[in-house]
């Protein structure tokens, strides 16, 4: 067994090691098939000498990744036992064991498949490179060829992005932080998550307190030093949709499985579905709805509910200071364009837009008496009168709301929701009904795309298809649609959105800039504000407020809505109006708002309402001059208006 090993030493020491692997540049492409960002187009590296790297990197590199590397021959079998044994105690893989050399022998030249022909090679040529090179030279090509992010491979091009200074000068607390990067750039970066990258660099500094590189008292020192970085290269970070290029790469390593490796070097075409006009149009319109001295921030997702394809994304306002995503923070509420939810459980248990409840200031009592709930309208400001579930959800009327998820049930609301896409916590209480439990714009967007996509929902997708350097398939959606709601539900709902745009709607102020059918529903909390709206063809999310939840004022929360309309009618300028498709089992007839029922000739403000078939009302208004049930004015109310068509529709759009 020992002669077998000496001869197999020497058979790999007589044999040259083989060309490094030669990294290829990676693209992300738009919906057109247009590149909108590459990864590693030439690598951001410059190679140094190990004595030209401060001392506290080799140390913070060594301690969390190779504590062990000057003593053994480039396989820790130490390490590897104890990786092993906390693995087994853990039931899962905790701890790996891989040394510098090993990673070293895979990054130069392998691929990071997992087979066992690959675990063979890397074994044998960790052994060449022992064998070839000394300890000093291994450690000093490691810290030149890893890569930490951002663009940045080996510890010069690191120091320079994150501290814009060489690595020689780099101090402990830069270099425990540095150091905790190559392990996962995504989690760790502090440009990324800050709360990570601290807790990571807390973890080096311990280990080398242990190890006895430094004392206690230099670990918490450089824990406590306020590091101050570098704003991030306008190669990578900057320019046109940086949100989407992130969450492009989080969807692709983390949903998909792609090698963070492969993604920056394996010369991969990631085909995406963002719209560059749309995009643009997303850009300039989250821009042109501040004031340039305006703190506040916005998030705005746009979703074509058809496909479920995501065509613009803004996730704050300036991304070189910020990269914090808001399209997907789960910590804003949204008020009142979470009613839409609660109206359409009413409509799927037998309510129609005609129910009436009274808009006044009430108690309600839950929690079998126990508990009361007193919401209050905007302003303080009743109808004082019975109202109907059109006007209560175009005036965002909250006592109407209340009452209705009252009487059809918290817990069925939260069904409704969860039907729909919104996964975020949520409790069966009556204030569910005002979005009072916080959710992202992407949920929104997401659930309300079923609203516009005729009850069905498709699950958002940023990534269609990624190919490999040789045009093999490494990735191809398959979008699935769920029935959620019935057609004819989600039309009258529409339907009722659609008056949140007309006179005496809370986004009447814009309907003047939306030049086609538009849907949707306005939301207000006292530091967040919303409008969440649709057209046959987009679905979009806008949200507006500030990061720590600071109190806005009426002018701010009116800016969401102008964003908004300016980036669909932008979005949708080469796209003709069209109506939204009315399904079967949906019914339209003229009826008397204060009674119910059908309109008679006389009825002052007759309005034409649309019901789910079977649910409309069969008893003609006698209350004014008509005679209740008479044939003359059960006349008058037309056969061809009772029943929808999409020509009576736009006719009657067209006319205002």
């Amino acid at each position: 067994m020992l002669l077998l090993l000496i001869g197999s030493l020497l058979y790999l020491r007589a044999q040259s090691l083989p060309a490094a692997a030669v990294s290829q540049t990676s693209q992300m492409l738009d919906i057109h098939g247009n590149v909108i960002d590459t990864f590693h187009a030439g690598e951001n590296r410059r190679s140094i000498k190990l004595k030209e790297i401060s001392p506290y990197a080799v140390q913070a590199t060594l301690a969390i990744e190779d504590r062990r590397f000057y003593d053994h021959l480039g396989f820790d079998f130490k390490g590897m036992a104890r990786a092993m044994l906390i693995n087994v105690q853990n039931l899962s893989k905790k701890q790996g064991a891989s040394t510098l050399t090993q990673q070293l022998a895979r990054n130069l030249y392998l691929t990071h498949e997992r087979t066992w022909s690959r675990k063979l090679k890397e074994a044998a040529y960790t052994a060449q490179l022992e064998m070839s090179y000394s300890k000093d030279e291994i450690l000093t090509m490691y810290m030149n060829q890893i890569y930490y992010g951002h663009g940045a491979y080996g510890i010069e091009a690191a120091a320079v992005t994150y501290f814009g200074k060489p690595a020689s000068q780099l101090t402990l607390a830069e270099s425990a932080m540095l150091a905790g990067v190559p392990k996962g750039p995504k989690y760790y970066s502090p440009y990324m998550n800050m709360k990570s990258a601290k807790d990571r660099q807390l973890t080096i500094l311990d280990v080398m307190v242990e190890e006895g590189m430094i004392t206690r008292a230099e670990a918490d020192k450089a824990y406590n030093e306020m590091l101050s970085f570098q704003p991030l290269s306008a190669g990578n970070q900057e320019g046109f949709a940086p949100y989407f290029r992130d969450y492009i790469r989080t969807v692709a390593v983390d949903k998909l499985g792609i090698d963070e490796h492969l993604l920056n070097e394996g010369g991969i075409r990631i085909h995406t579905t963002l719209d560059p006009h749309a995009q643009k149009a997303a850009e300039e319109a989250v821009a042109a709805g501040f004031p340039a001295d305006s703190e506040q921030q916005a998030a705005l997702i746009a979703i074509d509910p058809r496909t479920g394809y995501i065509k613009a994304m803004v996730g704050g306002r300036d991304y070189k200071t910020n990269q914090y995503n808001r399209v997907f923070a789960k910590t804003r509420q949204p008020g009142s364009s979470f009613k839409p939810f609660v109206y359409l459980t009413a409509l799927e248990s037998g309510m129609t837009p005609l129910h009436m409840f009274r808009s006044e200031p009430t108690a309600f009592t839950y929690d079998e008496g126990r508990q009361t709930y007193e919401p209050s309208n905007h302003n303080d400001k009743y109808a004082g009168e019975d109202i109907d579930m059109r006007r209560a959800l175009a005036s965002s009327d909250n006592i109407y709301a209340v009452h209705t998820i009252m009487a059809v049930g918290p817990d069925k609301v939260i069904e409704t929701a969860r039907r729909l896409g919104i996964d975020s916590p949520m409790d069966p209480v009556p204030s569910l009904a005002l979005g009072t439990f916080p959710v992202s714009p992407f949920e929104m967007a997401s659930a309300f795309g079923a609203f516009a996509n005729s009850g069905k929902h498709i699950e958002p997708i940023a990534i269609t298809r990624i190919e490999d350097k040789n045009g093999r398939i490494l990735y191809d959606a398959a979008p699935e649609e769920t029935p959620v709601m019935e057609p004819a539900h989600a039309y009258v709902l529409t339907s009722l959105m659609e008056s949140v745009f007309k006179p005496g709607g809370t986004a009447a102020r814009v309907s003047a800039a939306i030049k086609r059918p538009v849907a949707g529903k306005t939301g207000t909390t006292a530091s967040d504000a919303w409008l969440v709206g649709y057209t046959p063809e987009l679905v979009t999310a806008v949200w507006v407020g500030y990061d720590k939840g600071r109190t806005i004022t009426t002018a701010e929360a009116h800016r969401a809505a102008p964003i908004f309309a300016a980036f669909t009618e932008k979005a949708l300028e080469t796209v003709p109006p069209k109506m939204f498709p009315v399904p079967e089992g949906v019914v339209t007839v003229y009826v008397d708002p204060s009674t119910g029922k059908l309109a008679g000739e006389s009825c002052p403000d007759k309005r034409l309402e649309t019901f789910v078939a079977g649910t409309e009302p069969t008893e003609l208004c006698g209350e004014h001059t008509d005679e209740a049930g008479s044939e003359e004015s059960a006349a008058e109310v037309p056969a061809k208006e009772k029943h929808h068509s999409w020509w009576s529709d736009l006719k009657r759009w067209w006319n205002g």
